[in-house]
């Protein structure tokens, strides 16, 4: 079975103003559907990955042709990031148990959501910010281009909570390269609904 584009959970205008809809529209169908149809040609080429899930693919791909890297990182990287992703209102708030985390490990949710932003705003070139739980603790970490924390490859390997996309085509049409401004705005459309489900099944 080949790879496809997720539908969005919502509309294209749902995330104005923190995202506008011109950048919705060219990320999800134009950016991520690009990722999909590389992935699918990588995997076409090689019998021995026919079947396996992009999770697999990706826990293994220090093997694997760098199509499938950039590629299927970039697939998995932006299904959940649009998961992670609600309209200004309807996320919902972090959990008890979340919060707890957070103040355990991150200093309280404040510090945490200025450290996350520092993360990605310090990552050079493209690449994503991550909240991970690893070894059962809350950690902030950050990967280069379509890199994330499911890969052998990652220098910071854990099971992601939360995510923002920090290339440029996820904000560079509403904020240029305002690159912190578009960070401290995607806190108002974050879904810690989603979030919560994530840190209660990595933690259970």
């Amino acid at each position: 079975m080949a790879f496809t584009l997720p539908p969005l959970p919502y509309a294209y205008d749902a995330m104005e103003p923190a995202i506008d809809q011109e950048t919705m529209t060219f990320h999800h169908g134009k950016h991520h559907q690009a990722y999909v149809d590389k992935l699918n040609e990588a995997v076409a080429a090689d019998a021995a990955l026919a079947g396996r899930s992009i999770e697999d693919l990706l826990k293994g791909v220090s093997t694997l042709p760098g199509a499938v890297r950039n590629n299927g990182g970039g697939h998995w990287n932006h299904s959940l990031f649009w998961e992670l992703l609600a309209p200004v209102g309807q996320g919902g708030e972090p959990s008890a148990d979340l919060t707890a985390a957070i103040d355990r490990d991150l200093g309280g949710l404040d510090r945490f959501r200025a450290d996350f932003n520092a993360a990605g705003a310090a990552r050079f070139g493209s690449g994503w910010a991550w909240l991970i739980v690893q070894d059962g603790r809350l950690k902030i970490t950050s990967t280069a281009n379509q890199d994330n924390p499911l890969m052998d490859v990652a220098d910071e390997k854990g099971s992601v909570v939360l995510a923002a996309d920090v290339w440029e085509h996820a904000y560079y049409l509403k904020y240029q390269n305002r690159r912190p401004d578009y960070l401290k705005a995607f806190w108002t459309v974050v879904n810690w609904n989603k979030a919560n489900a994530l840190f209660a099944a990595a933690t259970a």
